[in-house]
């Protein structure tokens, strides 16, 4: 097995001009695997610093502590000139840069990709991250995680008859598009190993959104059914549902006959594999209702944890519905390492594991632009030439 001593990132140099979580959690990866990355605030700061309580130990929004760890912060006002020149100091160095303004803001300041910035760094990556992108009858207008669930169609399909179309919990369209960002650095980075030339990644909350219909979507192609509320329920297959046992919900999945047939064996109803209401997976779905109903009855009096410990070790998937403290106190949670300790500072780590080159979490997030003389310095700046572009606000040690 080769090994290796660097992360994958090693002297990757990232400009993050990001905000709240797409493009902070797009960076904050690459950080995690070594990249260098300057996190470039706007005067009042980075929204997320605000959205709380909660408060960690070290005073940082727990939000904002979740997307920002491994990053140097400085703060500068993009809109000035002289900040402008600030920026493309970083830059001459840089091989990504990030930002997730409207549309046209870029441009408004001069610092357009293809009318400035890839003329003068022709290498650089540049991923623009956005609402609903340029142009088209929605370009250039802000978009936020619920609406884009409201308007792709997501909150329809989410929920039941009682709630109504209902949000997803977590701000599942920009956690992804994060992910969709990073994917694209990812691809430009190995295209400009090819030909030595950056281009300009876009990643859209509009299309990430649209691209979470699976199996909807195609579903309607196929259809024109229009797909309504199921609840923890599956369109496409059944069972696979939430299940109310003594102590607790399970949801159990299953996918094909065999797992029916097994599932159906342990909890005592040998008799509906054979059931005509039952015997296709088609039919099962004609009659998930009656099937639910009957689970539920041979399930009422088994406790949530030993019933799907027992049907895992059959071949059968199943969980119980944990809270999330349950979820991040799980054995297999520990096991895993995916819960970082730093001092005071304690997170989640990013989900993919490389074995050879092994991503290393950075320090906790930082203060606001907590390292303002170091990257200036670093940049040739004197002290005199600092202190002048802090008494100007070019730069800031303060939010505004």
């Amino acid at each position: 097995m080769t090994s290796f001593s660097a992360t994958a990132l090693e002297g990757l140099r990232v400009v993050d001009l990001t905000r709240v979580l797409a493009g902070p959690l797009c960076t904050q990866m690459l950080a995690d695997n070594g990249a260098q990355v300057i996190k470039v605030e706007p005067p009042g700061g980075d929204e997320t610093r605000h959205l709380g309580p909660p408060y960690d130990e070290m005073g940082h929004s727990a939000y904002f502590a979740a997307l920002n760890r491994g990053k140097k912060a400085i703060s500068l006002d993009l809109s000035q000139p002289d900040a402008q020149g600030v920026l493309h100091r970083l830059l001459q160095e840089a091989d990504v840069l990030v930002e997730n303004f409207l549309p046209g803001t870029m441009e408004k300041w001069g610092l357009g990709y293809e009318d400035v910035l890839a003329r003068r760094y022709p290498r650089l990556i540049y991923c623009a991250i956005s609402g609903f992108g340029r142009d088209g009858p929605l370009g250039g207008l802000p978009g936020y995680d619920a609406v884009l669930q409201a308007q792709c169609g997501l909150m329809s399909i989410n929920g039941e008859s009682a709630t109504g179309a209902t949000r997803v919990g977590i701000p599942i369209v920009d956690h992804l598009t994060g992910y969709v960002a990073l994917t694209g650095i990812l691809m430009a980075l190995c295209s400009r190993h090819q030909s030595g030339v950056g281009q300009r990644v876009e990643a859209t909350l509009y299309d990430t959104a649209l691209s979470l219909l699976l199996p909807h979507a195609s579903n309607w192609f196929a259809s024109k059914k229009t797909p309504g509320l199921l609840g923890s329920a599956h369109p496409n297959i059944a069972p696979y549902d939430k299940f109310k046992a003594r102590d607790g919900h399970v949801f159990i999945g299953i996918l094909n006959d065999g797992q029916f047939r097994r599932f159906c064996q342990h909890i005592g109803c040998t008799s509906l594999p054979g059931d005509p209401r039952f015997l296709s997976n088609a039919d099962r779905i004609e009659h998930r209702q009656a099937l639910k109903d009957l689970i539920e009855t041979a399930i009422a009096s088994t406790d949530s944890e030993p019933l799907c410990e027992a049907l895992m070790r059959v071949g059968v998937p199943a969980g119980v519905v944990n809270d999330v403290s349950q979820a991040l106190t799980q054995a297999h949670c520990a096991h895993r390492q995916m819960v970082i300790r730093q001092g005071a500072f304690t997170a989640l780590r990013g989900p993919a594991r490389l074995y050879g080159t092994p991503a290393m979490p950075g320090a906790p997030p930082p203060d606001f632009s907590q390292h303002a003389d170091e990257v200036l310095a670093d940049l040739g700046f004197n002290d005199a030439q600092r202190q002048d572009l802090y008494s100007r606000g070019i730069a800031r040690t303060r939010p505004l």
